[in-house]
């Protein structure tokens, strides 16, 4: 009955021990301030947004996610609920878009300001008021993907066609062309001081015709040139002026990047620390569970004065048989 007694005493000291840890962990991570609730609506997909996902105003963290849900007043969209600090200048021309964590697949609600408004954007417990919701980077990525590969692909074909086996068969006749009239013109002009002259005009006739031939052929294939020469410029001045599709592929990487960095700098370290202070704890724990395991009546009367060894005062050898 007495080793009953203890084990549920243990028993309880270990619950209580761990329902002490718990509320600290609690009392810890509790939110203890003021927020402004806002809903935003939104008719893209929000895959990876959770609840209790960050909301940052340009970067900074001012609040967190309160609910995901579908939004019944606009059929199709998904209503997102956010809780903001007082602190954030939440004004009429501030928009909400999707972010994403780095490598982690999480996203988040980032909110900017256009700056054409100064008035602040009042929101009551009655009735919420709503952040327009923009596309994001990956958004603007993917609409502007397909556009951009079917222009490729375009641009690929005409070249095709440019290249193919009867183009490139008038190109050579317009060369021998070519060196046909420049043999004409040179028989021409050893014939010169003969007096064979109507003979002689014919033949500069026909040599003239047969110039004039292939620079029409030439002119036709220089245009078509020319045509795809100005439709890969076009394409490559819209892939490459600011704001085009490799500006924000730029803005893309630098931002990864950049997230890479602050979980190499803060949230490895301080998982790190974490790991270690949890394995002291459970350490120190099961030294515990183990002290009351071999001496159970500690929890009541305590551990008791320590032995004395030999060589101590009070020290009594064992009685020898």
């Amino acid at each position: 009955m007495e080793n009953k007694s203890h084990a549920i005493g243990a028993g309880a000291f270990v619950l209580v021990v761990a329902a002490l840890v718990v509320a600290l962990a609690a009392w810890l991570t509790r939110d203890t301030g003021e927020h402004r609730l806002f809903e935003i609506s939104s008719r893209e997909g929000v895959t990876g947004l959770q609840r209790q996902a960050g909301v940052r105003y340009k970067g900074v963290t001012v609040g967190r996610v309160q609910s995901i849900a579908l939004d019944p007043d606009v059929v199709g969209n998904v209503r997102i609920r956010i809780g903001v600090d007082d602190s954030a200048p939440i004004t009429k021309s501030t928009f909400a878009s999707l972010g994403f964590q780095g490598v982690t697949g999480l996203a988040f609600i980032q909110l900017d300001d256009a700056g054409e408004s100064k008035e602040a954007l009042v929101s009551t417990d009655d009735t919420l008021a709503r952040i327009p919701m923009r596309p994001g980077l990956m958004s603007r990525l993917t609409d502007q993907g397909a556009g951009l590969l079917t222009k490729l692909d375009d641009a690929s074909q005409r070249v095709n066609q440019l290249l193919a086996p009867d183009n490139q068969k008038k190109l050579m006749d317009a060369v021998d062309n070519l060196g046909q009239a420049a043999a004409s013109i040179s028989q021409l002009a050893k014939h010169a001081d003969q007096a064979n002259l109507p003979a002689l005009s014919k033949e500069a006739s026909v040599t003239m015709k047969g110039l004039r031939e292939t620079s029409d052929r030439l002119g036709a294939s220089a245009t078509s040139v020319g045509t795809s020469a100005d439709e890969f410029k076009v394409m490559s001045k819209r892939m490459t002026e600011p704001g085009g599709t490799l500006d924000d592929i730029s803005q893309g990487s630098e931002a990864l990047q950049a997230t890479g960095q602050t979980l190499n700098t803060t949230l490895v370290p301080r998982l790190n620390r974490t790991a270690d202070d949890t394995a002291r704890a459970v350490r120190q724990l099961g030294r515990a569970v183990d002290a009351v395991g071999d001496n159970p009546q500690s929890l009541l009367i305590g551990s008791g004065a320590a032995v004395p060894g030999p060589g101590e005062p009070g020290f009594e050898a064992p009685n020898r048989r």
